[in-house]
């Protein structure tokens, strides 16, 4: 007589609800530290700062103050003359500093520098050196003509166009080393094979380097709009927005508002720039997407 075993094997019952694997509970427990902080230092400030900007009243006065105008037409100044104008000149220079000689080498170091030192004794400094009554600048041409030189700041043209230039010697070391890295990764046999064929440095730079960094040209183009957006140092450590407050961008404007206690207008401020910011994000990750 035979005897079967039949085995049987436990079926887990199906879970019910939602339920969470101990990888899961772990890799949660890690991300919430990031998580927290995130929501301290972003999320909170931002959501605070529209919360405070919710009365649609602060965007008609707003409207309605004379500054403001003025600051929406410097911001769009700045932002068309001042950046293009320095990532052509950083365009250009990268070309330079990809020379191999020892000096250029040398030269590139002291080109960093206005980026790399703060921005707070860098730009003082130049407002100093603006001064009518005892700047360098005035002495220098006092020195040469025996007459004295511009009230440089107090001329809201003279002093926009001083703001736009000290942001671009401030910033433009920066974007040159972008565009330079974008040159060295142009494979140098592309250039040989252009010198053998008899085409010249024009020729090379419009049928090579423009096609192969174009793409990285542009993207960097919007990258520094954003950031100068939202950038106040130039102009607010160079005219403090004066004279007569027509030099403010929108960034400086919102230290205004914040100096005459009015939070209100400060908050609704900063909220006028998603116009301009909004848009060249959009065409930044339109084009970073293909």
């Amino acid at each position: 007589m035979t005897t079967t075993t039949i085995e049987t094997t436990a079926v887990r019952p199906p879970r019910t609800g939602f339920a969470l694997s101990q990888k899961q509970v772990w890799g949660l427990l890690f991300v919430a530290p990031y998580i927290a902080i995130f929501m301290a230092f972003v999320v909170f400030p931002v959501g605070y700062a529209f919360w405070l900007a919710r009365d649609p009243q602060l965007y008609v006065e707003l409207v309605h103050d004379p500054i403001f105008l003025r600051t929406a037409i410097n911001t769009l100044v700045f932002l068309i003359v001042a950046i293009n104008v320095k990532m052509v000149i950083a365009l250009f220079v990268s070309g330079f500093f990809t020379n191999k000689r020892w000096w250029v080498k040398i030269l590139s170091v002291l080109f960093v520098l206005p980026w790399a030192v703060p921005s707070i004794p860098t730009i003082l400094s130049m407002r100093f050196m603006l001064n009518p009554e005892w700047g360098v600048i005035n002495q220098l041409i006092f020195t040469l003509t025996t007459e004295d030189g511009p009230n440089w700041l107090n001329d809201p043209t003279l002093a926009l166009a001083l703001s736009m230039v000290v942001h671009i010697w401030k910033s433009l070391p920066f974007w040159t080393l972008i565009l330079l890295a974008g040159r060295l990764a142009i494979p140098h046999e592309l250039y040989e094979a252009a010198s053998v064929d008899g085409a010249g440095s024009w020729h090379r730079f419009a049928y090579i380097t423009w096609p192969s960094i174009s793409t990285l040209y542009v993207t960097c183009t919007l990258l520094s709009m954003i950031f100068t957006v939202g950038d106040f140092n130039s102009v607010y450590l160079l005219t403090g927005g004066g004279p007569a407050d027509l030099t403010h961008v929108l960034s400086t404007l919102g230290i205004r508002y914040l100096r005459l206690d009015q939070v209100g207008l400060a908050m609704a401020s900063i909220v006028c720039c998603l116009p301009f910011v909004l848009p060249l994000v959009f065409f930044m990750m339109k084009r970073l997407s293909k």
